[in-house]
């Protein structure tokens, strides 16, 4: 019986979840009367002011979200109860935070920070500042690259989903910066139009082709690069002189004699968090300049260096995961829309939707156990003020609660504007903006119930000054140490994406039906075969 005693004695504690947490239990208890922004003396100039928090090149302004002081104060309690700033710590670091435990999991350190740390060497682990180096090296052979290679006007990208999205996000977001002559191509879907599209309007010979797989096996993007070989051969090119890869060191892609030259990354950065490595890098040093690429690389590094804050009130990507937490797993709303008013943002959210959705998309766990609670939300938007007259109808009058992030400059980037009755066309994107926050928080009372609004929709506001590289940078890593904060609150992890390999596997026994395999190998396709037929 003693023996017994001191075995229980010893057993581990049970590690604390979500809903364990005396911080959850509180807010689950403020989440039954939250503030009523409804309320006249409620949504006031002192909450505007008092209701923000401040970091690198941007600013969160929160006074329209459904959270008082006692909300706020809870939901920093929760941040400190989940250890986040711990985590947060050993993610920068480098410790193995990608794992799930007891079952059979990737088990890596999750470094993308570390390649934007070579400003700066942080008190890191021996892997994080190897990891520094490794991409110290990446860097000096892209700006020895860029140089060398004076003659060509347009670079393409062949790759797909983390590959694509944010490179292209980042592009399109600062084609303002492009040095003359140099322009960008994206190709990531595997529909040959996409392809055709692209080719039918270049100049071939002074065309390059950066095709980025990270195994160098990625069936769309292989398909699409030798789509992509086939318009050289046929115009009489070598293909060598003009693609270039950005995969990991050993891979079937990492092979001087069919590229002209390979970047490296690697398995312990993510595809959804690779944008400032050399898998955006390429394309950006190449379009935007070396320098700017590197001013990108600064912003991103200083708000990682902010996500480090153990003040949360200074904390400028845990506020944004705290506020998004409350409105999803205490006030009840299952999806969050992203607004940029910014023209350039336009594909800023879709880079989003992935890097939020596949990192928090988890039904389980790190001890592998089912949750009771609701993870990740469902992620989408588009560029205001063309949202407004869109979709905005369902989120001022509609059933379903929609909370909004909105991202606003004070300034545009080209600075080419005109006074018109009175005002500029920046002064009327930003009004349209705040008009629209308040709009949706405060609601409108009428005796004809078609023109009545609810009001007490929640949104915040990101603003900066001016979209610039390092503003760029910057808004980039907010969003990813919000996904990894919200999930190191969760308790899963958030840096596998395992849902989307299964579609991958049955897509191949797909695809092998057409290629003639026979139809009793996979039946179930083959019928679906028949009905598309």
């Amino acid at each position: 019986m003693k023996e017994e005693e001191e075995m229980i004695s010893e057993a581990p504690p049970k590690a604390a979840t979500f809903l364990d947490y005396p911080a959850t239990k509180k807010l689950q208890e403020l989440a039954k009367n939250p503030i009523d922004l409804t309320k006249v003396g409620t949504l006031t100039p002192q909450r505007v002011k008092s209701f923000r928090v401040d970091g690198p090149s941007l600013s969160i302004l929160y006074a329209t979200e459904r959270v008082n002081g006692e909300t706020i104060d809870a939901l920093y309690q929760l941040a400190a109860e989940a250890n986040v700033y711990d985590w947060m710590a050993k993610m920068q670091g480098g410790e193995v935070i990608n794992k799930i435990n007891g079952v059979e999991s990737e088990n890596r350190s999750v470094l993308h920070t570390a390649m934007r740390d070579f400003f700066e060497q942080p008190n890191s682990s021996v892997l994080a500042k190897e990891a520094t180096r490794l991409a110290k090296l990446e860097l000096d052979k892209l700006e020895n690259f860029v140089k060398a290679t004076p003659n060509f006007t347009d670079i393409v990208l062949v790759g797909i989903g983390g590959s694509d999205l944010g490179p292209e996000a980042i592009y399109l977001s600062l084609e303002k910066y492009q040095k003359p002559g140099r322009r960008a191509h994206f190709i990531s879907n595997v529909d040959p139009d996409n392809a055709a599209k692209v080719f039918g309007g270049l100049d071939l010979k002074k065309t390059l082709v950066v095709v980025i797989s990270k195994s160098g096996t990625t069936l769309e993007t292989v398909t699409n690069e030798q789509l992509a070989r086939s318009y050289f051969e046929k115009a009489g090119l070598d293909c060598k002189n003009h693609f270039l890869s950005v995969t990991g060191q050993g891979s079937p892609m990492d092979d001087k004699s069919r590229y002209l030259e390979s970047f490296y990354i690697w398995d312990f950065i993510g595809g959804r968090y690779s944008a400032t490595s050399m898998v955006g890098g390429v394309l950006l040093a190449f379009t935007l300049g070396f320098d700017n690429y590197l001013e990108l690389l600064r912003g991103a590094q200083q708000m990682d260096k902010n996500a480090l804050t153990k003040d949360p009130k200074k904390n400028l990507p845990l506020n944004l995961a705290l506020l998004s937490l409350w409105n999803h797993n205490f006030l009840g709303c299952p999806t969050t829309v992203i607004i940029p008013y910014s023209q350039a943002l336009s594909r800023f959210p879709a880079h989003i939707q992935q890097l939020d959705m596949e990192s928090n998309g988890k039904h389980i766990d790190r001890q592998g156990k089912r949750v009771s609670f609701q993870t990740g939300p469902i992620i989408w938007g588009e560029p205001g003020t063309n949202a407004q007259h869109s979709f905005f109808q369902l989120i001022h009058q509609g059933t379903a609660i929609v909370p909004m992030e909105m991202i606003g400059f004070m300034n545009s980037q080209y600075g080419e504007d005109l006074n018109v009755q009175g005002t500029t066309s920046q002064q009327k994107l930003l009004s349209n903006l705040i008009a629209q926050a308040i709009a949706l928080a405060t609601g409108q009372k009428s005796d004809n119930p078609n023109k009545g609004f609810e009001g007490n929709r929640p949104s915040l506001q990101i603003i900066g000054k001016e979209l610039t590289p390092y503003t760029m940078g910057a808004l980039f890593s907010l969003y990813e140490n919000k996904v990894a904060f919200q999930g190191f609150i969760w308790g899963i992890n958030s840096f596998d994406q395992e849902g989307v390999q299964l579609g991958k596997v049955l897509a191949t026994k797909v695809l092998n039906l057409f290629g003639g395999a026979k139809r009793e190998e996979y039946p179930l396709g083959a019928a679906y075969i028949d009905e598309l037929n």
